[in-house]
């Protein structure tokens, strides 16, 4: 029987788009102000995202894990001291970048492209630890209505638009049987109208195969959701 994972398909999430944003910004003329413009505010735009899971994670699961498993939750408690400090220097150090003069922003870009992948080995090494130490805690220490109950609070908590933004960041990064799945759910008890909405609005950060894959899965004809949306 498969257990609620509080970290399992966000992480994933998360781990694509960071991967992502490295190549981006290793492949960019840091030469041209508007290319590094923009990647640096999405740079800022992912460290306040990870700034926010994290918060979420302190609000809706940590204090489960003080209360059944205290040493996990302190390893993890140090390594948010220590990811909030190199979140910090790498803001300061993006929002730099396109004042830096045209002579050295290439240098610059570069330095920025090297702490932003020291950045991603440090977080990358906390979500080994959330997903191999704190995870097998609470499993052990927690039933899966206790576990369901976090994600309904975390769910509760989230606005319409936040939650369709959350699992636009997320989809893509899952296997198509799981992505099914979490649609399936999100759309359950919804008119067709605001199902085929919904459905249209969750698929549009898909790639063309992972969408008509999804639409084969659910059995529902992609042309139906357009109509619908429309």
């Amino acid at each position: 029987m498969t257990r609620v994972d509080l970290y399992r398909n966000v992480h994933m999430g998360q781990r694509a788009r960071l991967f992502a944003l490295a190549v981006e910004f290793g492949a960019a003329d840091h030469a041209e102000r508007s290319v590094m413009e923009e990647l640096t505010e999405r740079c800022l735009a992912m460290t306040q995202e990870l700034r926010e899971h994290a918060d979420h994670e302190d609000t809706f699961v940590h204090p489960l894990l003080r209360d059944r498993a205290p040493r996990a939750a302190g390893a993890l408690d140090g390594e948010h001291v220590r990811l909030d400090a190199a979140l910090a220097a790498l803001d300061e150090r993006a929002r730099a970048l396109p004042k830096e003069p045209p002579a050295s922003r290439p240098s610059a870009g570069h330095a920025l492209y090297l702490a932003l992948n020291e950045l991603i080995s440090t977080y990358l090494a906390h979500l080994h630890t959330e997903e191999t130490a704190a995870m097998p805690a609470l499993w052990e220490h927690c039933g899966d209505d206790e576990l369901g109950a976090v994600f309904g609070a975390f769910r509760a908590s989230r606005t319409p638009e936040e939650a369709l933004a959350d699992l636009r960041r997320m989809l893509p990064s899952l296997p198509p049987a799981d992505r099914a799945a979490i649609v399936r759910a999100t759309l359950a008890g919804g008119p067709g109208t605001e199902a085929g909405r919904t459905l249209a609005a969750l698929s549009t950060t898909l790639a063309p195969a992972q969408r008509a894959r999804l639409y084969v899965d659910l059995g529902a004809p992609e042309a139906w959701a357009a109509a619908q949306a429309s």
